[in-house]
């Protein structure tokens, strides 16, 4: 015995420990190892029940990945003080709800509900982002657990150093873009307004393209965009998007992420601008169509781009009865006749393309006019109830005209449509249901006013342009540039 234990009186001494000899337990650490055996083994039992449950389906407000790592690292760090300082790290992440229902009621109203616990980057005149790693997120990758579709408090994010990732990640290689909009994907004018702000990073960071996308709508994964804005994308970036589905069964991180969440936020009208003219530009060389059209001074073509059904005319012949009449007052001037139904992106590239005056109902195919020139014209129709009761949303092609380039010259609210049944009267949002959709009358002497106006003037821009008194601004062409 080592001069560590000089106090022999607690033991009886043996030579061996055969079943003829005998000790008398009388020192208390026998009893001691004993309760730690039992609390060891009661301890190992907890941990492997708890293992048999799927530690990434979450259902509380927020998860922290020490108590899951613990179990999963007990065999092979019996002691936590012993625990590298990776795997620390890797204990102290901590995943949080996507939306934080918090702001639910105020999503647009400036409070961030995505991702809420992280500020963005603002930077002059460009839409606020988030980027990881950077100096903001500390070096930091962005990790996810998104699978749910219908409840984006359901799905998870988390920051997490490369070295010390959460147990069962696995890492997405090169530069993902990830994507929250309030509306969705699949209509073309709120598809286009999620995905202009990765276009114009795209141009201000050298062309650099993403591996992948990551598609949230209020925090609800989405596995796809609709046809138009898919092509849309494949014209500008050079291939189709590869959409991120989290098919993995733990949590997935990205090597690189950029994060747009307010759509264009507080792009700048003249970056806005550049940004239309890449598209223009891409989509018509994706389409095979002249950057710029065939154009003389003896043209002017006029589209009739109309909707059959929900916002149609209810006189349709009346109103290219009116347009025929008047373009026939204008020399070279032509009228055609088409409907977005049926037509591929590149077929409604290229009508937009030989447009100079697009005339149509509100919907969403007026999100095309920016494939036209720059300072062509663009005239919008409303059914009844519109100006009353559809708020800021019924000016967004207003916008759309603005930021690309050209010309909105006004609108026509119909005031003289259905009237809203008596029993939804004074409930403003069951009017705007009812009259949304109604058909769109017809004032055959306003719209011959208005027609001959427009006409006149666009004819006359062509002259000018083409005889030099119009100085225009520069047009971005495809290439990448600040």
């Amino acid at each position: 015995m080592t001069n560590d234990h000089k106090s022999p009186k607690t033991f009886t001494t043996q030579k061996s420990f055969n079943s003829s000899s005998t000790s008398t337990l009388t020192h208390p650490w026998p009893k001691r190892l004993l309760l730690l055996l039992i609390t060891l083994i009661t301890t190992l039992l907890f941990f492997q029940m708890q293992s048999l449950h799927n530690p990434f389906t979450i259902t509380s407000s927020s998860i922290t990945w020490s108590l899951y790592n613990t179990y999963s690292s007990f065999a092979t760090r019996s002691n936590p003080s012993t625990a590298s300082f990776d795997d620390r790290l890797r204990d102290s992440v901590t995943f949080l709800p996507l939306v934080d229902l918090r702001f639910a009621k105020t999503a647009m109203e400036g409070n961030t509900w995505f991702m809420s616990s992280i500020n963005d980057t603002r930077e002059p005149g460009e839409s606020e982002h988030l980027r990881f790693p950077s100096a903001a997120s500390h070096g930091r990758l962005l990790c996810m657990i998104a699978r749910d579709k219908s409840d984006g408090a359901k799905n998870h994010y988390a920051l997490a150093w490369p070295d010390a990732l959460p147990i069962g990640a696995s890492v997405r290689k090169g530069l993902t873009f990830v994507s929250d909009t309030y509306y969705d994907y699949d209509n073309i004018w709120h598809g286009l307004s999620a995905v202009v702000p990765f276009v114009r990073w795209h141009a201000r960071n050298r062309c650099a393209k993403p591996a992948r996308w990551v598609l949230f709508h209020w925090g609800e994964a989405r596995a796809s965009m609709g046809p138009w804005v898919r092509a849309l994308m494949d014209a500008t970036f050079g291939g189709e998007p590869n959409i991120e589905t989290f098919n993995a069964t733990g949590p997935t991180c990205f090597e690189d992420a950029v994060v747009f969440r307010h759509n264009e936020g507080s792009m700048s009208v003249p970056n806005r601008r550049a940004v239309y003219d890449m598209m223009r530009c891409r989509a018509r060389s994706y389409c095979n169509i002249d950057e710029r059209k065939a154009d003389s001074p003896s043209s002017l073509d006029v589209t009739l781009f109309l909707r059959t059904g929900a916002r149609a005319f209810a006189n349709e012949s009346g109103v290219i009865r009116v347009f025929e009449r008047e373009c026939g007052k204008v020399e070279g001037c032509s009228v055609r006749v088409r409907r977005p139904n049926g037509l591929s992106f590149c077929e409604q590239v290229r009508l937009m393309g030989e447009t100079d005056v697009l005339v149509s109902p509100h919907g969403a195919q007026l999100t095309n006019m920016f494939f036209m020139e720059r300072n062509s014209s663009v005239m919008e129709f409303f059914p009844k109830g519109w100006l009353e009761m559809a708020g800021v949303g019924q000016y967004v092609y207003h916008w759309i005209a603005g930021w690309s380039g050209m010309r909105h010259e006004g609108a026509w609210r119909d005031p003289n449509g259905v009237e809203c049944p008596k029993e939804m009267v004074g409930e403003p949002g069951k009017c705007f249901t009812f009259y949304k959709d109604q058909k769109i009358g017809f004032d055959e002497e306003h719209f011959g006013r208005w027609a001959e106006r427009v006409l006149k003037r666009a004819k006359q821009y062509k002259l000018d342009r083409m005889e030099g008194r119009v100085v225009e601004e520069g047009v971005a062409g495809c290439s990448c540039g600040s």
